[in-house]
């Protein structure tokens, strides 16, 4: 998975965002009106276009304004072992430019962005763990639509990758790299990848000798294998309907090539660990960084919803969490701790973190240990699984209060193969679990006596 210096980088090469007056209007407007209500049921619509591309719609009239996120199977899982980064990339070097095609003249950079600007539209490429994304959003307005949904064709269809603008972005990621190489966290995070994952793509990240590596024909040649209209998944939420969704979707494509889909290679699995490890690495810091964790799994699993209130009640509900109670509130050891699942096509990580003091990381890490291994054997009580499901339950409708959040959803679902009434049905998953469930579910998947443990800060004994 690309780090934080990468994503942070990435901003270099993205087009320069503002909003036309028209855009102001309806940003002022959201922000009076706050959450869109609660809908009875989200209805997504799903088709394939004759191009294979395919679609999934939900339609949001109240303001004049769309979302569009593309999808590709080309994320960091399929960069070249000695090239990580390589999608991210080539999907945010779209913005550096646009070749000439018949009477469309070449565009650079600059030209790009104010072009954007303009409009008062974006769109911004990218490229996560396991998928490459191209990001439009616009005002619906038919004058500001057409052109934005025609320049953000020409940027995924026509991309230049000019030699210019990267020569001179690489230095500056060389030097965020170097930057990143100084923290703490940075440091800690990246050994805790690599015991997990191992070889696995998943724990692959950039280097400089990489980056020296990695050029615009590389891009070129990444670009020219992936983008094609057959294997894209388009979702869209905004005020349009069926037919005109259609429409546009096909004139987002117009400028890919429609054939040559065949099937990728198999990615492999990430491996299970065999037995714990420990790695200590000294460092003059303030606070010890504590990471403890192993391979979790896949998003497809059935499991899905009770390993996902486990680790709520785990780690992951703040100051209602078994962890918070025990480390911070009942201890003092820590100001934060925290445990998450992170599922993808193949099984991310679970990880358990925390910082405290350099003389209590020994302590705090045995007590982690110790609160993780007796909540896979015992299960939460009746008390923590309500208390779980109240907060998720009533949180729920946060996670549909926008466009945006609305269209990461409907992502979700469709690259995940989820039903189309996940989200009508998401609450009645949470609430028929039972202490049973989520017992069988965390046993299952999690193993304390096999997990990767990192301690950055402090020199722990083994136990």
């Amino acid at each position: 998975m690309a780090p934080h210096f990468l994503r942070d980088s990435m901003q270099l090469l993205a087009p320069t965002m503002c909003c036309a007056r028209r855009a102001m209007t309806v940003t002022l407007s959201l922000a009076l009106f706050g959450m869109q209500a609660v809908w009875a049921g989200i209805p997504i619509q799903h088709w394939t276009q004759p191009s294979g591309a395919r679609v999934y719609l939900v339609q949001s009239p109240a303001i004049p304004m769309v979302d569009i996120q593309i999808d590709l199977d080309a994320g960091a899982r399929r960069d070249p072992a000695d090239k990580p980064g390589l999608a991210s990339l080539m999907a945010a070097s779209t913005a550096n430019g646009v070749r000439a095609s018949g009477a469309d003249p070449a565009m650079d950079d600059h030209q790009l962005s104010a072009a954007w600007a303009d409009l008062g539209a974006s769109f911004v490429g990218s490229a996560s763990a396991d998928r490459m994304s191209f990001a439009l959003r616009s005002l619906t307005y038919p004058d500001l639509l057409d052109n934005a949904v025609v320049l953000a064709a020409r940027q995924l269809g026509e991309p230049s990758f000019p030699q210019a603008p990267w020569l001179r972005d690489r230095p500056k990621m060389i030097a965020s790299l170097k930057e990143a190489n100084t923290r703490p966290a940075t440091l800690a995070g990246r050994a805790f990848n690599q015991a997990v994952y191992g070889s696995h793509p998943y724990g692959q990240e950039p280097s400089e000798a990489s980056l020296l590596r990695t050029n615009v024909e590389d891009m070129r040649a990444l670009h020219a294998t992936v983008l094609r209209a057959c294997a894209a998944q388009v979702s869209i939420v905004g005020a349009l309907n069926r037919t005109q969704a259609d429409a546009l979707v096909a004139k987002l494509l117009g400028r890919v090539p429609h054939g040559g889909c065949t099937a990728l290679p198999a990615v492999p699995e990430v491996a299970a660990l065999q037995a714990a490890s420990e790695v200590r690495i000294p460092f003059a810091s303030a606070q010890a960084h504590v990471l403890l964790g192993q391979p979790g799994f896949k998003r497809n699993d059935p499991d899905f919803f009770a390993l996902t209130v486990g680790n709520h009640i785990v780690g992951g509900g703040g100051f209602t969490a078994r962890l918070t109670e025990e480390v911070r509130e009942k201890r003092g050891l820590t100001y934060s701790v925290y445990s998450y699942f992170a599922p993808g096509l193949h099984a991310g990580a679970f990880t358990v973190g925390l910082q405290t003091r350099p003389d209590q990381a020994e302590q705090a890490l045995a007590l982690v240990r110790e609160v993780v291994a007796r909540f896979v054997q015992e299960g939460p009580s009746e008390h923590e699984l309500q208390a779980a499901k109240n907060n998720l339950i009533g949180g729920f409708a946060l996670r549909i209060d926008s466009n945006k959040k609305l269209l990461d959803n409907v992502v979700n679902i469709a690259w995940n193969g989820l039903p189309l009434d996940y989200l009508d049905t998401w609450t009645q998953q949470i609430e028929r679990l039972t202490v049973a469930d989520i017992r069988a579910a965390m046993a299952r998947i999690l193993q304390p006596s096999r997990m990767a443990t990192v301690v950055l800060g402090a020199s722990v004994s083994a136990p």
